[in-house]
């Protein structure tokens, strides 16, 4: 963590609410937990891949263990967002629930998902679904940035206005 993080949260801790402090906490604490399961899951990706080398398994035509490392890729990326996301709530540039950012790391899960499945047990019926949810997620994103904007826009205007 950047020390800029820890250091605006002391400048507004004075003026912040109990639940805002609340917040703060749970979020610094989040901040650290996750940073832990990434580091930790960072290691077994490369000791995976070390192993693998040093064994000379590793081949990147194999699609389950591409699909495997990848998918482990996937899985630190997803964590990564999420760490950074908690971050934005600490630096108090957004505030806890940011439902653009939860979509998104759905989004990602579900991509991770399409990336690590294995289409020869999977059903049709289970594709059809997973893109479904994808597509509703994606449109529901669209809707919630599309009103994002508008309220910026509305706010600039009324900002010109005065």
């Amino acid at each position: 963590m950047k020390t800029g993080v820890l250091a605006e949260t002391r400048k507004h801790w004075p003026v912040m609410t109990f639940y805002e402090r609340f917040e703060q906490v749970v979020a610094i604490i989040l901040s650290f937990a996750i940073a832990v399961v990434v580091i930790v899951a960072l290691w077994e990706l490369v000791t995976r891949i070390g192993s693998l080398l040093i064994a000379g398994t590793l081949d990147p035509l194999d699609h389950r263990g591409f699909q495997n490392i990848f998918g482990m890729i996937m899985t630190l990326l997803i964590a990564m967002e999420f760490k950074h996301s908690i971050i934005r709530v600490i630096d108090r540039r957004e505030s806890i629930i940011q439902v653009k950012t939860v979509l998104l790391i759905a989004m990602l899960a579900l991509a991770r998902k399409f990336i690590i499945i294995d289409i020869a047990i999977t059903g049709a019926d289970k594709l059809a679904a997973l893109a479904a949810v994808i597509l509703a997620l994606g449109v529901v994103y669209w809707l919630v940035r599309e009103s994002d904007q508008r309220q910026q826009l509305a706010q600039q205007q009324g900002q010109e206005q005065k």
